[in-house]
């Protein structure tokens, strides 16, 4: 059926339009179907990557029950090689540190939690390790461990963890006998927790513990 005299002209129209504007759309059409590809790949590629990890950090779950410390240590190496991106190696990583720790290698524990606090994708895996080391340079006590400890305890403290964070400062005063210094940050962090309904009973008490001891008794 031919075309009356307006819809010829709209067709006119449109031709026009396409004929200057055919390369810009092509081209956001292109771009888009590159993203939504791209998008779709890294979603593939994220589910597969926690799939896989999974299944490694399950292996290490039953080394640890043969009480197997070699592979459960092979284990969290590879989680931190070919899957650091996900939560298991930041998981797995905290656990080998224990391990390595009770196992009275204090250097190798101290490793693993360097790696997790720089590389955890998890903001309370991330806050874990950097207390956990902390409190392991701390314990190892020499000159430059301190001040690794507190060059990490200089940072911002992640959202959650501000009384933990004020309790290690704390700690790192009363382990080079500061004890005035201890007695504030403890007094602040008790003030921070004390805010914080959420944390379990057993950190108060702890914490109550180490303000005792210093002389400045929690109400």
């Amino acid at each position: 059926m031919p075309l009356d005299l307006e819809e010829q002209e709209q067709l006119d129209q449109f031709k026009a339009f396409w004929q200057k504007y055919r390369n810009l759309i092509t081209g956001v059409v292109t771009a888009a179907l590159f993203a939504y590809a791209a998008y779709s790949g890294y979603q593939w590629w994220r589910n597969s990557q926690a799939l896989e990890a999974s299944k490694l950090y399950e292996t290490m779950v039953g080394a640890i029950a043969k009480g197997d410390k070699d592979q459960t240590l092979r284990a969290a190496d590879d989680l931190q090689k070919d899957f650091g991106r996900t939560p298991y190696a930041a998981m797995s990583s905290l656990i080998a540190a224990r391990i390595a720790s009770d196992a009275g290698d204090g250097n190798k524990a101290l490793d693993y939690l360097r790696w997790a606090a720089k590389n955890a994708s998890n903001d309370g895996y991330l806050a874990l390790a950097k207390l956990r080391l902390v409190t392991q340079l701390i314990e190892q006590g020499g000159e430059k461990d301190f001040a690794e400890a507190d060059q990490i305890l200089n940072q911002k403290p992640i959202a959650g963890f501000e009384s933990l964070w004020l309790e290690r400062r704390g700690d790192w005063y009363l382990a080079q006998k500061k004890n005035d210094q201890a007695k504030q940050s403890y007094q602040e962090a008790w003030k921070k927790l004390d805010q914080a309904k959420e944390f379990p009973e057993e950190a108060r008490r702890l914490l109550k513990v180490k303000l005792d001891a210093v002389g400045g008794i929690a109400q």
